[in-house]
């Protein structure tokens, strides 16, 4: 088990975490992963992971959300109907670029087998490429990956680094992948909980800072060479926030905005070939399905910037904490990404 950043003693922010510092400190929020690692018949570093809003009720009751572009190569299926309702009524998978498709289909095949679809249903998928370990051209998901990362969504800790949808991914030339982190907040409206997960792809190693420090500059590539033969001017990252705070989807779109200074912090530009593409929900109304009208909360505007520290501190921490939770990994064509070398930046921190 390698540690994660709090391990290391450095905290990110004033506001306390939640109490598995995790997106499934919000109340109902599961997540789950499938993994796929294997050499042959071709070699496959994949998976998906999932994200269900609100446990027992995944395809029937929506939470509002909101979406934020920040650089837009990349994908995230369903948001023409969340732009147009603010209506998210499907879990949220995050896999791997050339399979978002596969995956879409699964949870409508999901959907219909477990009564949650009248007429249609508009499932969100996002993701990043993992094509550099894995042979993404091989197509190698399949249904039942799906299935079993929904199966084995649960609350409670959640593991990061190479897993899931984050198996294959490359974070600032180290080994990247999924990251979670949350914040708890205490405003006029009450104490809130802001829970994020990333599956982390992106970044030049010069670019990576540690609350505020160019750790990426102190480690140098005779020490940990870099995955990359020479590193690509972008990579994605995909980030997924919830909250408990009673938000309408105007609030989650500004809470989704918000993602884009945690990014910022770590070293995260979005680069032309970047697909930096982040979803914030919100559990904090129950919004039942039928035809009686909604009675629903709403948060102040000026109670949210709360909300803003805690998305931009977890997002900041997630992604941290996916470099420190992967192992480093050998793929396709021998190539090897490295894992974040965390006993040297704990020597790094005892001197600084």
């Amino acid at each position: 088990m390698r540690p994660r950043l709090r391990d290391l003693g450095i905290e990110i922010g004033a506001l306390p975490t939640g109490r598995h510092n995790a997106i499934t400190d919000v109340a109902g929020v599961l997540v789950g992963h499938a993994t796929v690692v294997r050499d042959e018949p071709t070699v496959a570093r994949t998976g998906v992971t999932v994200v269900v809003p609100r446990s027992g009720d995944s395809w029937t009751e929506a939470v509002f959300g909101g979406w934020h572009n920040f650089s837009g190569n990349g994908e995230m299926t369903g948001i023409p109907w969340i732009e147009e309702t603010g209506l998210l009524d499907s879990p949220i998978a995050i896999t791997t670029t050339h399979q978002v498709g596969l995956v879409r289909d699964a949870l409508v095949k999901l959907a219909v087998e477990q009564g949650g679809v009248d007429a249609f249903h508009l499932p969100v998928v996002a993701e990043t490429w993992d094509g550099w370990l894995s042979d993404a051209d091989s197509f190698p998901l399949t249904e039942e990956d799906v299935r079993t990362a929904f199966a084995s969504a649960v609350d409670g800790p959640v593991t990061e680094g190479a897993v899931g949808g984050g198996t294959g991914m490359i974070c600032h030339e180290f080994k990247g992948g999924i990251g979670t982190s949350s914040r708890v907040v205490e405003s006029k409206s009450g104490i809130h909980t802001v829970g994020v997960l990333v599956q982390a792809n992106y970044g030049r190693r010069d670019d990576l800072r540690l609350d505020g420090w160019p750790l990426g500059r102190l480690i140098d590539k005779d020490e940990v060479p870099s995955a990359w033969d020479e590193p690509p001017n972008g990579g994605s990252i995909i980030v997924i926030a919830a909250t408990d705070a009673p938000l309408i989807p105007i609030q989650c779109q500004r809470l989704a905005k918000r993602v884009t200074v945690g990014l910022g912090r770590v070293g995260g530009y979005g680069h032309d070939s970047s697909g930096d593409i982040f979803l914030a929900f919100s559990t904090g109304n129950r919004l039942a399905p039928g035809g009686d009208p909604w009675k629903v909360d709403v948060m102040p505007m000026s109670d949210m910037d709360g909300l803003f520290h805690a998305v931009a501190d977890a997002t900041e921490e997630s992604i941290i904490n996916a470099l420190c939770a992967a192992e480093t990994m050998t793929g396709q064509k021998g190539r090897t990404a490295h894992a974040f070398p965390v006993e040297r930046v704990r020597e790094l921190i005892g001197a600084r």
